[in-house]
Order: structure tokens, then sequence, then C-alpha cells
């Protein structure tokens, strides 16, 4: 596995990328129909959707705008705001640039208007892809280079069978060979914190991890409900613990080596837990309101591509970061092979097992990381989602 061939587009800043995505980005709700205009009458996959909504941003938007803006994946920057709101985008501008990204800013009132702002916008992003091209390169690219996220959604009865535990055999091989990986989803690790930490690298690092899933157990007690949907018990999952085990079988068995919190990259080769859970009692409601905030997440602490394990279905991909999809059920598979990458839920039918589907996957990742499309983009799947969140605890585990 370490000698295996794969190239990437070279930044500035000297970490590499397998997409150069241009984004337009939408500073407040108000400039978010501008901006959709804008990627829409462009029509090139390449030119993609993010933003956040809200007039008054805190630490944690900002954090995640900077880390997305200057992923590995993007390659340029075309950043709208109406004029009035409070992000700053001087300060994400100048991050833009000292990461080496080519950036442009539009002002929709400064320039005249939504038409206006439109044309100017179109000619901004022309002008910050032809930058971008201009210091494009393509190099080798090394497994300790690639970050590797996970999360399931859309779970049912066959996730922690199939699905859950082929990510796992998976992820054991991608680290073995030198990558980095992420696995989330403390609200969904309760009852799975002593096992963590039994894999913990370092006394720290158990003290952390067992320390994060108990601030998850906190935040929903204070909420009065848990990760645990209709849909979970209309797929055959009989209880939150059931979902918890599934879910942290995605982690596979090596040590892990640290906790981070989201926009905080990923220190280094090794297993992750991102701790997706804010400190304090809940001021936004659910820590992650849909899968793609998690996964938003997930690609603002450096992942390249990111496992999406679902047993009912999901049809969701990402901006930025490609998203495998792997159905842990066969029958959803079939209805919904358009969207699959991987039947994991083969496994079921004596049709292969974990380690035949965790090899196909690593595989998978290996050719989408040369530029091969997934399910999603090949459809368009560009979603993306960040809201208003508490800053990220300072509570962390120093790495290995």
């Amino acid at each position: 596995m370490n000698d295996v061939a794969m190239t990437g587009w070279l930044r500035p800043d000297g970490r590499k990328g397998i997409r150069d995505a241009i984004v337009v980005v939408y500073l407040v709700e108000c400039a978010h129909h501008v901006a959709r205009r804008i990627v829409d009458k462009m029509d090139d996959p390449r030119i993609q959707l993010i933003g956040f909504p809200g007039c008054y941003p805190n630490d944690y938007a900002l954090a995640m705008m900077k880390s997305l803006t200057t992923h590995p994946n993007v390659g340029g920057v075309v950043l709208m705001s109406l004029g009035c709101e409070s992000f700053n985008r001087e300060a994400l501008a100048a991050n833009a640039r000292e990461h080496g990204r080519p950036v442009e800013t539009v002002v929709i009132q400064q320039a005249g208007g939504t038409g206006p702002a439109i044309a100017t916008g179109i000619a901004a992003v022309e002008r910050v892809r032809a930058a971008a091209d201009a210091q494009a390169q393509r190099v080798p690219m090394a497994m300790s280079e690639l970050v590797i996220g996970t999360i399931c959604g859309g779970s049912d009865g066959t996730s922690g069978i199939t699905g859950n535990p082929a990510v796992g055999r998976a992820f054991d091989t991608l680290i073995d060979a030198g990558a980095s990986c992420v696995f989330e989803e403390t609200g969904e690790m309760i009852g799975c914190e002593g096992h963590m930490a039994s894999r913990a690298a370092s006394p720290e690092v158990a003290d952390a991890l067992i320390a994060s899933v108990h601030k998850a157990e906190v935040y929903y007690r204070a909420m009065g409900y848990g990760s645990f949907a209709p849909g979970n018990a209309e797929g055959g999952l009989s209880s939150q613990e059931e979902k918890s085990a599934g879910a942290y079988a995605k982690s596979g068995s090596r040590p892990i080596d640290g906790v981070i919190n989201p926009a905080e990259p990923v220190p280094g080769p090794g297993l992750y837990l991102l701790d997706v859970v804010p400190p304090g009692d809940p001021k936004f409601g659910f820590p992650n309101i849909v899968d793609n905030a998690e996964i938003g997440e997930l690609i603002a602490s450096g992942a390249h591509i990111n496992l999406f394990v679902t047993g009912r279905g999901s049809v969701v991909g990402s901006a930025i970061s490609p998203v495998i999809k792997i159905s842990a059920n066969p029958d959803t598979y079939r209805r919904m092979e358009g969207d699959m990458d991987v039947d994991a839920g083969r496994i079921l039918e004596g049709r292969g097992t974990l380690d035949d589907v965790g090899a196909e996957i690593v595989d998978l990742i290996i050719a989408v990381a040369n530029g091969a499309q997934t399910k999603s983009e090949a459809l368009g799947h560009c979603e993306f989602v960040l809201t208003y969140k508490a800053s990220a605890s300072p509570l962390r585990a120093e790495c290995r």
C-alpha cells in the first residue's frame, strides 16, 4: 500500500488536494441567491457554493470558513458579501491569500444590486479560476498526505453488521499504509468510551476520549433526547446502545492517536476522533442538524474524501470533498444503486466478506483520489450546511 500511485494538486502552502474546486462563498443569507446564481450560470462542476447564513458570525463560523476556503481541495475563492453583515470578509480574504489562494471579494451593495453583482461575480470567478489554473501543479501524492473521514446516516439494523465494520477494515488498511483517518459522532459513542479508551495511544488521549463522550452525554441529557431517530427504529435498530456500537465500528481496530475539534487540522498520520459536541449547555439545539453539517466539519479538519455508510439510504454528497456512499443494506443498494458506490450489504447474502468490502472501499478511495467520480459527484450533488454552533472545547489530548 505504501507504493500506491496517486497524484494531487500541490498548493502554495505545501499541502496537496485531490480536487481543484473554486468556491463561491456567501457571507450572509442575503448574499445567498446572488452567489447561487453565479454558480448556476457558470455551469462548471468545479465551481461550488458554500456559505454561512447568519449576519453575526461567531468564532466557530469564522474558524470553519477559514479552514474550508484553504482546504487542499480548493484552488481559489470568491467571497460574496451583501456589505453590511458582520462577517469579517477582509480577514477571511487575507487568510486565503496567506495560504496562496487567489481570492476576490464582491460586495453586492457596492456593485449595484442583484444583476450587476451577478455579472461582477462571474467576472471575478473567471479571473480566480484563471489564476488558480496558472499556479496549478499536479504532483505525486503519498498515502501519508491523504485524510479520510467517515460518517453514517440513515442507519438501520444492517449498518453495524456490514457497512460500518467494513469501513473499519478499510481504516485499518489505510492507517497501516500511513494515511490519516477521522471518525466522529461522539453523541453516538455513548457507552463505547471505555472500549475507545482501551485503544488510546496514551493515557492523555484516553482521558480526552472519555471526557468527550461524557460531554456528549451531558449535552444530550440537557436537550432531553439523543441521537436516535424514528427511522433508526423502523430500520430495525433496537436502542441507542445498538446504534452506538454500530457507529463505533467505523473506527476499526487501530490505536486512537488523538481527539480534535471541528476546523482543527489532523496533526498527522493515524486515527483521530472528531469531537462534534460543543462545550457547555446547549445553545443552538442539536449539535449537527443534518449529516452534511458533520461532513462539513470533517472537511474543515482536512478530509479529502468522506465515507458515508447508510442502511436506509441517502442521496447527499458535498461541496469541496467527494463522498463515497456505502450501502449497508442489500435491498437499499438494489433500490438506490444510482446513488450508492459500494454494496456492503452483499455480506449478508454471502456474496462477500468484511475484508472483501473493506478492500473494495480502499481501492475506490485510491481511484477517487486519482480523479474518478463518485456517484454523488456524477449526479451533481454539492450539498453544504454551516450554522451556528458554540466554539470548540479547549479540551484536547496531545497526540503522539
